[in-house]
């Protein structure tokens, strides 16, 4: 091996473990990871270790590889029993909430900032979109219900799409068709990027059922291999990549394949890997002696964007939808950024565009402070609107084979306090056949339940369910922790009461 190799490949594994390790640091102290990952970058850059490196091309090609992993795994995760009552919802967001996004934050740095109209709106088209990585990781922490989560997450999914799109149009010189055209070329590349999406998804399922691969650990190679056909498929028609991966990933893990866990187990590490990846190289393309300039800009435009667009963009989008005053309110603040807009800036960067340079340094410094604040904030922000679920089953993945032979899911419930699961006896949660409570956690201690057992506040209650009854169980515990043992007798039947 070359002794240049050897230092890169040492560097590049101590990164990776210091990054791996700042997981847990972060968790405890509440910063995303996102955050340490930049910093992380920005350490070993021009400004710490000196070393340089301003490739925006090769950041740009390396960014969407690691967007299309992130996406798939995301689209991978979702389970469609909850993804489909929200799916409309989320569509406008993507599309319609865009659009709004774009012309107010477009709008408001023209005023604001004296922008030429171009550059404003590629403000506005950049920081339109929601991160994937930064909603995932956000919201799974958080207990919320259901609902809420589902349409962060596939708003996160789908909106990346049609932001890409805007962005490459507005970093053109002028129009090189009529505006017509422009808008009929970005609903061909979306309804064929999820046709091809839906393709890759079905044609993979079935082959992968009917595959009879030598070893268990070919199954989730395939599988990710099969989302990144999907994006190829879809670029190579002039369609949205992007949106095919996720609704490639959505078919794929929700499809009946063996091996799931594994296969789940390997897009969560592919996609922590493209994460770390991605915010340590966009980390190291900033250049700290450009940045005390952009604040005043980053703050500017980040609170027109949180304060002003987010909020319209998600009343606008939410009109044919029956969604309350609080949940709109916690749409708007769970909007986050995060590595999606700094990557999309590089598009203008790689143009030439007048003003990318700024724009890439102020997208930078309202990533890093407006995600340190709406996620710092998110929790308290959800319990002051009460729209928090403290009740709902948190799906816990585990490897075991039994389960994976059972199709089977662990679910991990709590007893908080307030809730009617208090004071309940086992038997009378009532739960469908083939979900059964397996380990109740009191007081730190452990103990396998009787079907006399009675539940106190503060339990923790592990739960195997099977996927067909997964949904039936999650709605009887969800009406029980309301109303109590008697809870259909009250007309409650756990169904989510959007609004």
């Amino acid at each position: 091996m070359t002794p240049g190799l050897d230092v890169a490949l040492l560097l590049g594994a101590a990164v990776l473990l210091v990054a791996v390790g700042a997981v847990r640091l972060s968790t405890r102290l509440g910063v995303p990871s996102l955050l340490v990952y930049l910093a992380l970058g920005v350490a070993i850059g021009e400004g710490g270790l000196g070393i340089r490196f301003d490739d925006v091309d090769l950041t740009r090609a390396l960014g969407f590889c690691a967007l299309i992993v992130i996406i798939a795994e995301g689209g991978l995760t979702a389970r469609w029993s909850t993804l489909r009552p929200v799916l409309g919802l989320a569509s406008a967001l993507s599309t319609v909430g865009v659009v709004v996004s774009i012309v107010v934050v477009g709008v408001a740095v023209h005023l604001l900032l004296g922008l030429d109209w171009r550059l404003a709106l590629l403000y506005g088209a950049v920081l339109s979109s929601t991160d994937a990585a930064a909603v995932f990781a956000t919201l799974r922490r958080l207990r919320l219900p259901p609902r809420l989560v589902a349409t962060l997450e596939a708003e996160s999914g789908m909106n990346d799409a049609p932001v890409v799109l805007l962005v490459v149009l507005l970093s053109h010189e002028g129009w090189a068709h009529p505006w017509w055209y422009e808008v009929g070329l970005v609903c061909y590349e979306l309804g064929v990027g999820a046709a091809v999406g839906v393709g890759a998804g079905v044609a993979g399922a079935w082959a992968l059922r009917r595959a009879a691969l030598p070893s268990a650990g070919l199954y989730p190679i395939a599988t990710v291999g099969i989302t990144v056909l999907a994006y190829a498929a879809g670029a190579v028609l002039h369609a949205s990549g992007f949106l095919a991966v996720y609704v490639a990933g959505v078919l794929l893990g929700n499809a009946r394949l063996s091996h799931r866990q594994a296969i789940l187990g390997f897009a969560d590490g592919l996609a922590w890997l493209a994460q770390i990846g991605l915010f340590v190289l966009l980390g190291l393309l900033a250049s700290p002696g450009r940045l005390d300039a952009a604040v005043l800009p980053a703050v500017v435009a980040g609170l027109a964007l949180v304060l002003l667009a987010r909020p319209l963009s998600v009343a606008v989008s939410a009109l044919p939808f029956r969604v309350g005053l609080r949940e709109q309110a916690f749409l708007s603040w769970a909007g986050l950024r995060g590595a999606v807009p700094i990557v999309l800036a590089t598009i203008p960067l790689s143009e030439r565009v007048p003003g990318a340079e700024r724009l890439f340094d102020v997208v930078f410094v309202l990533v890093v402070i407006f995600t340190l604040v709406q996620a710092g904030a998110l929790g308290p922000f959800a319990r002051w609107l009460r729209v928090t679920a403290p009740t709902e089953a948190a799906e816990i993945h585990v490897e075991t084979a039994p389960l994976e032979r059972m199709r089977a899911d662990l679910l991990q419930v709590e007893v908080p306090p307030g809730s009617r699961l208090a004071g309940v006896h086992v038997d009378e949660l009532r739960l469908p056949p083939g979900a059964s409570v397996t380990l109740v956690l009191r007081d730190g201690v452990g103990f396998v339940p009787a079907p006399d057992t009675r539940l106190k506040t503060g339990d923790s209650l592990l739960i195997v369910a099977t996927a067909g009854v997964r949904d039936a169980a999650e709605r009887r515990l969800r009406a029980v922790s309301r109303r109590g043992r008697l809870a259909r007798w009250f007309g409650e039947h756990g169904d989510e009461v959007p609004g």
